[in-house]
């Protein structure tokens, strides 16, 4: 037979309040059973989504590619998260380069991503680097790559992973059942 323990636990009703803002003027105390109820987490499939995220960000056939070497190159002016993947290689450089990745609203750039190559005088023979990692591009910014010299060159791999609501992007093609 089941049975219906009361629970007083102050730090339990703080975490309702916290978790649940409506339930605040709720005057009952918590109530336990000894009845084993299974529960069926339904979290992701609420939110939009069923597929795992490291799923979900898998790169698929609308992969853009760019390349930067010795210019600024758009990567995107869409609004939503992108995961961007790059490699960078410097041969033998007479100066200073460097490479990066950046958001801009038209008057200020934000770095995301920087390499600076060693001062003129040390030139490094070969220099390779590669980096992923997520960018929310908000309405309004735009996503550039740049590099400073005809020897730096990056390549970078972008693919939108979720709008600007945050509502994720399957890989194209892909239909979770």
């Amino acid at each position: 037979m089941a049975q219906i323990i009361n629970i007083t636990s102050e730090a339990l009703q703080a975490t309702i309040r916290r978790l649940l803002p409506s339930q605040q003027g709720f005057g009952e105390d918590l109530q336990a059973t000894n009845v084993v109820t299974p529960i069926i987490d339904l979290t992701p499939t609420a939110e939009g989504s069923s597929v795992p995220s490291y799923l979900q960000r898998a790169w698929d056939y609308s992969v853009q590619v760019q390349s930067a070497t010795n210019t600024i190159a758009t990567l995107t002016g869409t609004a939503g998260f992108y995961q961007v993947d790059l490699t960078m290689g410097l041969g033998s450089a007479p100066a200073a380069a460097s490479a990066q990745v950046y958001l801009s609203d038209g008057l200020t750039n934000r770095n995301i991503w920087r390499f600076t190559s060693p001062s003129a005088g040390s030139t490094p023979t070969v220099s390779v680097t590669e980096n992923t990692f997520v960018v929310y591009v908000d309405v309004g910014n735009t996503l550039y790559a740049s590099t400073t010299n005809a020897n730096l060159t990056m390549d970078i791999w972008l693919r939108q992973i979720a709008d600007v609501s945050g509502i994720l992007t399957n890989p194209l093609g892909f239909n979770p059942q």
